[in-house]
C-alpha cells in the first residue's frame, strides 16, 4: 500500500470535510452519543445539514502556518484526516497539538496511521500533545497511541489522565526536537 500524507488547501478542503461525519460516528461510540434532532452528530441542535456542519470546518484553511489540515491517503484514496494545531491554539509550552485524527475502519491495524502520524510528526520539532477519551470503551485509540508515541520515541513521552479543556482525557505529550531520525 502506498500511504501518502499531505497538507490540504482549501480547494481539497471537500476531502476532510466529506470523511468528517464518518469520524464523528466513530466517536459517538466511544462517548454514547446521538445524533442531533437533525441526524447529524454534533452537540448541537444548531446543526440542520451537514453543510452547517463544513462551514465550521472552514477554519482549517483560513490560518494557513497555525492549523494544518493533513488528508491521508491510501493507494491516492482519501482514508484519512490528522488535523494539526499550533500556538495559540496549544496549550501553554505546546508547539504542536493533534487536535483531530481518523483512519477509516476498514485500513485499521495495518500500521496506516502510526505510519501517517509519524510522517507528521517528522515535519514539525518541538513539544507536542494530543488526547483522547480515557474510558474502556475507547482502549483500542488508547494502545495505538501508547504503541506510536512510544515507538517514534523510543518510549521518551508522558501520558496522564487529567481535566482539559475538552473534559476529562487521556493526554500524551512528547518533545522531538532532539531526536534523531
Amino acid at each position: 500500500m502506498n500511504i501518502d500524507v499531505r497538507l490540504t488547501d482549501k480547494s481539497e478542503a471537500y476531502l476532510i470535510k466529506n470523511l468528517y461525519p464518518l469520524y464523528l460516528y466513530d466517536l459517538s461510540g466511544h462517548y454514547g452519543r446521538m445524533p442531533n434532532v437533525h441526524g447529524i452528530y454534533e452537540e448541537s441542535d444548531d446543526f440542520r445539514t451537514i453543510i452547517e456542519q463544513y462551514e465550521v470546518q472552514n477554519i482549517w484553511w483560513e490560518k494557513p502556518k497555525v492549523l494544518f489540515p493533513y488528508i491521508i491517503l491510501v493507494d491516492g484514496v482519501p482514508a484519512g484526516f490528522l488535523l494539526l494545531a499550533t500556538p495559540p491554539h496549544c496549550n501553554k509550552g505546546i508547539d504542536y497539538f493533534v487536535n483531530e485524527f481518523f483512519l477509516i475502519q476498514s485500513l485499521r491495524g495495518k500500521g496506516i496511521a502510526e505510519r501517517a502520524a509519524n510522517i507528521v510528526f517528522d515535519q514539525f520539532k518541538g513539544n507536542w500533545e494530543l488526547f483522547t477519551n480515557p474510558s474502556e470503551k475507547n482502549i483500542v485509540a488508547q494502545k495505538f497511541w501508547r504503541k506510536a508515541i512510544s515507538n517514534y520515541t523510543n518510549g521518551v513521552y508522558t501520558e496522564v489522565k487529567k481535566e482539559t479543556f475538552d473534559g476529562y482525557k487521556l493526554v500524551f505529550r512528547f518533545n522531538n526536537a532532539d531526536m534523531i531520525l
